[in-house]
């Protein structure tokens, strides 16, 4: 049983090791994550400005494709 104690020990470090191997790499991809994140120096009315545009963008969109649509159905 005493012999099997070192080796056993041995083991256990060895996924230890490999372990931190594998918790440093998946630090080193969220720290790369926080740096994609975008940080916004816009005011709230700004935020709310766009976002009005963006919706407004959206239904012109709409509009124009159910204008075509309804352009195509009159032809056929």
């Amino acid at each position: 049983m005493t012999d099997d104690l070192p080796e056993s020990v041995k083991k256990c470090l060895d996924i230890l090791d490999e372990n931190v191997e594998i918790l440093a790499n998946i630090e080193l991809d969220l720290e790369d994550e926080k740096e994609d994140e975008l940080t916004s120096n816009l005011e709230l009315h700004q935020l709310f400005d766009m976002t009005e545009d963006v919706a407004e963008s959206a239904k012109l969109k709409r509009a124009e494709a159910n204008y075509a649509r309804r352009l195509t159905e009159d032809s056929l």
